[in-house]
C-alpha cells in the first residue's frame, strides 16, 4: 500500500473540517511526527493553518525559551556566582524556543513577520493578522495571567489545536491555573537574565509553579483528564490533521471549564463526577 501524502491544500480542508474559520486566532500544539508524509513539510502545514483561518487570523504557539541553566538554582531561585556572567540573556527576538513544545513552537517564532512576547518562561510567538496585540505587554511576573497572551487568546475567543499532542501539553491550562481562586498554589522565584538595550539585566521573576501540578494532590498529566471531561460535554471537536488525531477547542469556554474543575476538586465547589 502507498503511503498517504497529505499537501497544503489537504491539510486547510482538514483544518475546516475540524472548525478552523477565517479570522480565528488558535493556539497550536503539534506533535509534527505523527502528521504523515506532508508534501513541503512542516511549513506547508503552517500555511494549512493560515490558509483556514485566513489574512486576519493568528496562529500563536508557546515557546517558553532554552534556559538550560535552571536546574543550577538554589532553592531560592539564585543563580551561582561563578556562572552569572557565562548564562546568556533572554532575547525575544534570537532566544530559541524549549525543545520540549516541540519543532512547531521555533518554526512559528522564526516566521517572517512573527512576534514574540517577553516573559523568558511563558513566552508565545505569534503570526498573523494581530500578532503585535497577542504578544505585547506581557507580564515578567505571573505571566500565565491577565496580562499574558493566554489571556488575549480567552479575551478574543479563540481555540487551541492539539494537532496530534499529547493533551496534558495545553498550555492555556496554565492560565486556568492561575486564575482559579483555589488555595495553597504553589509559587516559584527564579533570576533570569534579560537582554534589554543591549545589555544583560537580572529580574527576579515570580511565578505559580508550571512544572508540577499548582497544588497538592492533582496527578501528574491531569491537563488531559480535564480535556477529557471537557470533550465528555459534548464541546470541541476531534477529527485527524494529516494522520495525527487531533482536538481543536474555544479557549474561553476550555479555560472556564478548567477553572470550575479545579475549584470543585479542590473543595470550592460541588463535588460531581464529571465537571
Amino acid at each position: 500500500m502507498s503511503e498517504q501524502i497529505h499537501t497544503r491544500r489537504t491539510l486547510a480542508a482538514q483544518l475546516r473540517r475540524l472548525g478552523l474559520e477565517a479570522g480565528d486566532p488558535v493556539m497550536v500544539h503539534a506533535a509534527l511526527r505523527s502528521t504523515g508524509r506532508i508534501l513541503g513539510g512542516p511549513d506547508a502545514l503552517i500555511d494549512a493553518l493560515h490558509d483556514a483561518i485566513g489574512p486576519d487570523g493568528t496562529i500563536l504557539v508557546y515557546t517558553d525559551w532554552s534556559d538550560d541553566y535552571h536546574d543550577l538554582l538554589d532553592d531560592d531561585g539564585h543563580v551561582p556566582a561563578a556562572l552569572r556572567d557565562d548564562i546568556p540573556p533572554f532575547d525575544p527576538a534570537a532566544s530559541r524556543a524549549r525543545r520540549f513544545n516541540g519543532a512547531i513552537a521555533e518554526l512559528v517564532r522564526t516566521r517572517p513577520g512573527a512576534k514574540r512576547s517577553t516573559n523568558p518562561g511563558a513566552s508565545c510567538a505569534a503570526v498573523g493578522g494581530r500578532a503585535d496585540w497577542f504578544t505585547a505587554g506581557q507580564a515578567l511576573d505571573y505571566g500565565y495571567g491577565e496580562r499574558s497572551p493566554f489571556a488575549r487568546l480567552v479575551e478574543a475567543r479563540g481555540k487551541v489545536l492539539m494537532l496530534g499532542a499529547p493533551l496534558d501539553a495545553m498550555s492555556l491550562l496554565h492560565h486556568a491555573e492561575h486564575l482559579a481562586p483555589i488555595p495553597g498554589k504553589r509559587v516559584v522565584r527564579a533570576e533570569v537574565p534579560l537582554l534589554l538595550d543591549g545589555r544583560t539585566v537580572w529580574r527576579r521573576i515570580e511565578e505559580f509553579d508550571t512544572s508540577d501540578p499548582v497544588v497538592d494532590g492533582l496527578p501528574e498529566g491531569y491537563f488531559a483528564t480535564v480535556v477529557e471531561d471537557f470533550l465528555a460535554t459534548g464541546r470541541g471537536a476531534r477529527g485527524p490533521v494529516g494522520d495525527a488525531p487531533s482536538v481543536l477547542v474555544p479557549a474561553a469556554e476550555m479555560t472556564d471549564f478548567a477553572v470550575r474543575w479545579l475549584e470543585r476538586r479542590c473543595g470550592l465547589g460541588p463535588a460531581l463526577s464529571r465537571p
